[in-house]
C-alpha cells in the first residue's frame, strides 16, 4: 500500500491490494481528484478516517448499449410524472446523496469535505449532475465525474420510487447522445445488475479509460 503526501502523484493501478485499495492519504483538492479519475482511481472512505484510493479488480461498469429497462419502468417513464434536468442543483444532489439512509451503512462517505471538493469540480464543469424533478421538488438524482468519453458514477439518491432509476436512464440515454465508451459504476451491487451493469477486469476498464 502507498502513502501519498503533498505531490501529485498515484502509483500504477496495478499495485492496488486485493480489496482494490492502491493508495492512503493526500488530500482532495481538485486537481489530486482529476488526476484519480483519469488514472481510473477514486476515494472512498469514512468521515475521520484517512483518505482511502481505489482501484478495484473486477470493475463494475455500463456498456451504454446493455441498459437494462423494465417494463414497468418503461411504464413509469411514458406517464412522464417527472421531469429531469441536468447540472441545476449539484450541490442540493449531493447533499441528498450524504443524507439519504442506505440500507447496511452506517453513516455516509460522502463528508463535508468532499461535498466542498466535488463542487469546486463541477464548476470547472467536470464533476456534473442529474436531477429528477416532481412536482418542483428534488427527488432524486445522481452525480459523478466527467472525463468526455468515460462518466464515472459516484452516488445516487431516490426519495421517491424510481426517481433514481429515472436519473441513471437519463444519464445514460445522454451519455449515448454524446457518443460516450462507458459508465464507469465502480463496484458490483446488485440494483446496478439490474440495470445492465456487469464486471470487467481492471485491464479490460483501463484500456478503455485511456483509449479517446
Amino acid at each position: 500500500m502507498h502513502y501519498i503526501f503533498e505531490e501529485l502523484f498515484f502509483p500504477p493501478v496495478s499495485e492496488a491490494d486485493e480489496e482494490g485499495i492502491l493508495a492512503v492519504g493526500g488530500d482532495l483538492n481538485p486537481e489530486r481528484l482529476e488526476l484519480a479519475y483519469k488514472s481510473g482511481i477514486f476515494p472512498w472512505f469514512n468521515e475521520g478516517e484517512p483518505i482511502l484510493w481505489w482501484a478495484p479488480d473486477p470493475r463494475m461498469v455500463l456498456f451504454l448499449d446493455e441498459l437494462i429497462i423494465s417494463k414497468s419502468m418503461r411504464n413509469v417513464l411514458n406517464r412522464n410524472q417527472f421531469k429531469v434536468t441536468l447540472n441545476a442543483s449539484f450541490k442540493d444532489v449531493m447533499l441528498n446523496c450524504q443524507k439519504i439512509e442506505r440500507e447496511g451503512q452506517n453513516g455516509t462517505w460522502i463528508s463535508d469535505e468532499m461535498i466542498e471538493a466535488y463542487c469546486k469540480l463541477n464548476e470547472k464543469g467536470i464533476a456534473k449532475s442529474i436531477e429528477v424533478w416532481q412536482d418542483e421538488v428534488l427527488v432524486g438524482g445522481l452525480y459523478g465525474i466527467d472525463l468526455g468519453h468515460v462518466f464515472c458514477g459516484e452516488s445516487m439518491f431516490s426519495k421517491v420510487s424510481n426517481a433514481s432509476k429515472v436519473a441513471f436512464i437519463a444519464l445514460v440515454n445522454y451519455l449515448e447522445k454524446k457518443n460516450y465508451k462507458l459508465l464507469d459504476c465502480q463496484v458490483y451491487n446488485s440494483h446496478l445488475e439490474s440495470l445492465g451493469c456487469r464486471e470487467i477486469d481492471r485491464d479490460e476498464f483501463m484500456s478503455i479509460l485511456k483509449s479517446k
